[in-house]
């Protein structure tokens, strides 16, 4: 039995399908919210066949009855989105880093025997702040920072170029939501050391695909930008459009943990699970427009920056291929009308005004 903490989620709905298909029993602690499930908080299709407890990650009782009988433990329950980390700070932790805090304690509170064999937690490339960059003749620069335009630039105010960002490249944590990711990758090897559990973390870059919450304005971007163009308004970009991002889809994304869980490699591990390419944010709307039958929405270019965003990240996956032997099967351009065609049958509320103003408002817009 596995148990998929947040198992109703984007993410986990697809993992436990992929397990479920594979003979594997699925057990899902969700609390099924509206934001994301809707008013009524069904659970979606793809988790039929798996066992549904109703619940808050923060709810001890409810964590250890659903341990029960438990031998791997995917955690996915998390509040997800930079922005909005930095207004809702106590949800958001507390969510986080005291949701996986007592999902630790119910683990470490049940005798030896009972205690999963591995658990595989879900972190983030927000952890990285800006990716990696490097300076004249290629030498890698620590953390970089922003000079007067948009790109970082070096200690002496030189150009530097952006490459694909490794896990050993040091954290630099620019937003709450980063912080809580950190905590909870740092809490998973920590403690399951201890108790002799094995731990993986993935941190995961841009997923996306059909099945993301399309009316929650702190989803992926590229749910967001869908989500604009089938109310009929431009896709909101902020700065220049030019920053550079890596989309994995959430199909590889659930073959990625499920191997976490299989792969004696990756024990102990921290991961980077992306495509191991890149594309601009400004591209990835013209392309969703385009996909969606709108190519004269064009991106609603701001020239602003939000308080958390970084300029560029996309991964380094070489760890990825090695311990898991995980190799992206989907592409962006490939995928990307299957996404289409997805979205076209959705009624999406946009809401991403809304939150745009909430971000003014609190001057957490530059």
């Amino acid at each position: 039995m596995h148990l998929i903490t947040g198992g109703a989620g984007f993410i986990g709905r697809k993992l436990a399908r992929q397990l479920l298909d594979a003979g594997e029993r699925v057990r899902i602690l969700d609390p099924l919210i509206a934001q994301v499930h809707g008013a009524e908080g069904r659970p979606p299709p793809e988790v039929e066949g798996a066992e549904i407890v109703r619940g808050d990650i923060r709810d001890l009782d409810a964590v250890r009855g659903a341990l029960e009988g438990v031998e791997g433990v995917f955690h996915l329950a998390a509040e997800v989105g930079v922005g909005q980390s930095m207004y809702e700070i106590d949800r958001y932790t507390a969510v986080n880093e005291l949701g996986t805090a007592v999902l630790f304690q119910a683990i470490t509170d049940a005798p030896e025997a009972g205690r999963p064999r591995r658990v595989v937690t879900a972190s983030s490339m927000s952890v990285y702040g800006e990716g990696l960059y490097v300076g004249p003749g290629g030498r890698p620069l620590p953390p970089a920072r922003r000079g007067g335009g948009w790109d970082p630039v070096g200690p002496e105010g030189e150009a530097l170029t952006p490459v694909p960002t490794p896990e050993g490249k040091p954290c630099d944590l620019a937003s709450v939501y980063a912080l809580n990711k950190f905590a909870q990758e740092r809490m998973t090897h920590i403690v399951a050391g201890a108790y002799g559990i094995e731990s993986v973390a993935l941190r995961l870059f841009n997923v996306y695909g059909p099945g993301q919450a399309l009316s929650n304005p702190y989803t992926g971007v590229l749910a967001i930008f869908a989500s604009r163009i089938a109310n009929g308004q431009r896709p909101m970009v902020f700065e220049d459009g030019r920053q550079r991002r890596d989309f994995v889809h959430v199909d590889d994304v659930a073959r990625a943990f499920r191997l976490a869980m299989e792969r004696p490699e990756a024990a102990g591990a921290t991961i980077n699970v992306g495509s191991g390419r890149s594309v601009s944010v400004a591209e990835v709307a013209e392309a969703t427009a385009a996909a969606l039958g709108r190519p004269d929405l064009a991106p609603q270019i701001t020239g602003k920056a939000r308080t958390g965003d970084i300029r560029h990240c996309f991964a380094d996956i070489a760890l990825a291929r090695g311990a898991l032997g995980f190799e992206p099967r989907r592409t962006f351009a490939e995928a990307l009308p299957e996404m289409a065609e997805w979205v076209a049958g959705q009624r999406p509320e946009d809401r991403v005004e809304r939150a745009s103003e909430e971000l003014r408002a609190r001057g957490l817009v530059a």
